[in-house]
């Protein structure tokens, strides 16, 4: 195909040169609506693209135009067969994977360290979850992927699941043996969905781990936005066929998706598309050249340690992203939340995210010889000033995973009432409580609350990580289930 062609942001330019007299939203009519310093500031060009889903421009809700064209361009360029853009982000591609296979009381097997984007779409489909404990890392603090032996295992338990989801790669750019994942399931006649928000360079260069399409997934929910130069809150979903029924993506992503598309979203993804097609390679190459030469830089920093190909070998730990700096600072005697305001405030850098051991910078085709010189010039300065501190070296915690008693969904809407978070131990929980970045519940509806899930998320509102969730953003009180008094 010719990935020179950008069908839908042609389209759009031509439009707009066209200069219609516009009877029809956004109000705004080309900024001329618009708040004067907002216009000034985002530009006409801009402002003349953002339109709807008119005759010339086709509708992503059923596109038979220029959005289908540009959907399969992407398709080829991802290695699908079919692609479908998304403008609710990620989280709307995923929960389109889930609501496509998944009905009420269906079975669905995933890692609990998944996205809460993934716990919302299994309460929306009324599916019962099966978790698979991800692998562990007591040194780093963190969950990497899952095993192959742990999913057949769950198979075998659990033979009438209607699909299995895995995370490739994890926030942390770390990779399970994803194609033997594959097929393992397919042997059981089972789709694989990959959440891959954070993997759309994979497609794109050897050096780096196999995408979902490659390992032959069914369904992935691929970010662009996040790595591949697409604005924010752009996505695609890509489908293999076989397994699934593409018509029934397109009635539930279109469920899912407002009728106000955003078509400068929609054409950036189809620019982004042609960048990465062509370019690809070049830019992903440049990205991991740069992150590496960071990657070595740091780790001769003393307290620093930014993990890399040395922790490969395991099941789960079969490959990993090198664009991804996961750096650990524990030694230096600081949270990474600690670690992130410290760049912050002494360098005007913003890192991806922080919790409390690690904080995670992500090299990017938008990254330079510069700006990651930057990073290493804080590093050191950090190293500097912080490495004797090694003394005051934090306690590696990582969180128990919670006995899950109803289905997150019967959870989320069983009366519930109010009671203060630290006396909540040994109640069942009606919302979520996750950190964010990156979004993995600590605990979800439908779980029991332990005492150590208490004292693992009071010790992260205290050194001021964002946990997040709860009605209550103080984290003062939480909402359980209400339960009956035993009859005597």
């Amino acid at each position: 195909m010719d990935h020179t062609r950008t069908p839908l942001f042609t389209a759009l330019c031509e439009h707009a040169a066209n200069n219609p007299v516009q009877f029809h939203i956004p109000g705004h009519k080309k900024g001329l609506g618009s708040d004067s310093e907002f216009r000034e500031f985002i530009g006409d060009n801009a402002l003349s693209i953002d339109l709807i889903n008119i005759a010339p421009l086709d509708d992503l809700h059923q596109p038979t135009g220029v959005i289908e064209e540009a959907q399969k361009l992407a398709a080829d360029a991802f290695g699908a067969d079919y692609t479908f853009f998304s403008v609710q982000g990620t989280s709307g591609a995923i929960m389109t994977m889930i609501l496509t296979v998944c009905k009420p009381g269906d079975k669905i097997i995933v890692p609990r360290n998944v996205h809460k984007s993934i716990m919302s779409a299994i309460i929306f489909a009324g599916a019962r979850p099966v978790f698979i404990s991800p692998a562990r890392d007591s040194n780093l603090g963190i969950d990497h992927g899952i095993t192959t032996r742990a999913v057949k295992r769950a198979l075998d338990r659990h033979h009438d699941a209607k699909a299995v989801l895995v995370i490739n790669p994890t926030y942390y750019g770390i990779c399970a043996d994803l194609k033997e994942i594959v097929e393992l399931v397919h042997s059981y006649d089972i789709p694989v969905l990959v959440d891959e928000a954070h993997g759309v360079l994979i497609h794109f260069h050897e050096k780096l781990p196999m995408s979902a399409m490659q390992a032959g997934a069914d369904m992935a929910a691929t970010s662009v936005h996040k790595l591949g130069g697409s604005m924010t809150q752009s996505s695609v979903l890509n489908v293999r066929n076989g397994r699934i029924n593409p018509q029934r993506v397109q009635t539930i992503i279109s469920m899912l998706t407002t009728t106000s598309t955003s078509y400068i979203l929609l054409s950036s993804l189809d620019t982004s598309r042609r960048n990465l097609a062509i370019n690809g390679h070049d830019i992903a190459e440049r990205a991991i050249e740069l992150a590496q030469l960071a990657r070595t830089e740091i780790n001769k920093m003393p307290g620093l340690y930014c993990i890399g190909e040395e922790i490969l070998g395991g099941e789960a730990t079969y490959d990993y992203d090198p664009t991804k700096l996961a750096v650990h600072v524990r030694h230096l005697g600081m949270t990474g939340y600690e670690v992130e305001n410290w760049l912050r405030e002494h360098y005007n850098i913003e890192v991806e995210l922080s919790d409390m051991y690690n904080i995670l910078a992500l090299v990017t085709p938008g990254d330079t010889s510069d700006s990651v010189g930057t990073l290493l010039t804080a590093l050191r300065d950090l190293s500097e000033q912080h490495h004797a501190n090694e003394s005051n070296e934090l306690v590696v915690k990582i969180p128990e995973i919670p006995h899950l008693s109803l289905t997150p969904r019967e959870a989320f809407y069983s009366e519930t009432e109010v009671v203060p978070f630290k006396e909540s131990a040994g109640r069942i929980i009606a919302e979520f409580i996750y950190v964010y970045p990156p979004g993995i519940p600590i605990l979800l509806p439908g779980e029991v609350i332990s005492q150590t899930n208490i004292d693992y998320i009071v010790d992260h509102v205290e050194v001021g990580l964002p946990v997040k969730g709860p009605e209550d953003r103080s984290i003062q009180f939480v909402k359980v289930i209400v339960e009956e008094e035993a009859i005597s």
